[in-house]
């Protein structure tokens, strides 16, 4: 266990016990005695109001609560991992945001979990593809938030092209490339797209409601637990 987190543990320990001793801490974080006695000298010394009475153990002062952004390492980790690959393959705006947002959580973090944060070997490289699978996403991102219809040109891998009218329900990211769940109107049935091969996007006025029989929820559910089976013209190779 990662020191971060077992100071962390110690702490949530003493939040649910009235006291405990030196050696009833060392049995659940499984450590040594002396291991929690200096980690609890480093804690108070860190400001935590953390009480040591002779014949009782240690008890921490009520109403005591740990700061609002309080991680363990491996969620830290999973954070910064999702940050990078969002950053690696998601359009410029949302990559901007979630750096904005990992730089807050950076400044609030304490020393030892700042540096689990930064430092991560957890990475997603950026390939030079990613301009060409993300150019439209911010678009599409957006008609989605805002339920508004899509008008496409579309080329599919065969290079047949096609001007399609969807309403786009949700992005699925799949590894390598993105696709777009949607309702087609020309086919009248639900469909998916890749945002590399749509030539021209233009999002409409016009808006759509989500609450009767066409959902991403619908789209999925048609879906099961396989990749999108695509029409001819909405193949993804």
């Amino acid at each position: 266990m990662r020191r971060a987190d077992r100071l962390f543990q110690l702490v949530q320990f003493l939040r649910t016990h009235r006291a405990a001793t030196g050696q009833q801490i060392a049995d659940e974080l499984g450590v040594s005695v002396r291991t929690v006695y200096r980690d609890i000298v480093d804690l108070q010394a860190s400001g935590i109001p953390i009480r040591g009475e002779a014949g009782v153990g240690y008890r921490l002062d009520r109403g005591f609560e740990l700061p609002p952004l309080t991680f363990t390492s491996e969620e830290l980790e999973g954070l910064a991992l999702g940050a990078r690959i969002v950053a690696a393959w998601g359009d410029a705006d949302l990559a901007a945001a979630v750096n904005n947002a990992m730089t807050r959580i950076e400044s609030v973090l304490p020393t030892a979990l700042r540096k689990v944060l930064i430092e991560t070997p957890l990475l997603a490289p950026e390939f030079q593809s990613r301009a060409g699978m993300s150019r439209e996403v911010a678009t599409i991102r957006r008609a989605i938030g805002e339920r508004r219809a899509l008008r496409l040109r579309y080329e599919r891998a065969d290079g047949d092209k096609s001007e399609r009218t969807i309403r786009p329900l949700g992005l699925h990211f799949w590894g390598n490339k993105w696709t777009v769940a949607a309702w087609c109107e020309l086919r009248e049935d639900y469909r998916s797209f890749r945002p590399d091969r749509m030539i021209e996007v233009e999002m409409l006025e016009r808006t759509f409601d989500t609450d009767g029989n066409i959902s991403l929820a619908e789209f999925l559910n048609r879906v099961g637990d396989d990749e999108p089976h695509y029409d001819a013209h909405c193949r993804v190779a």
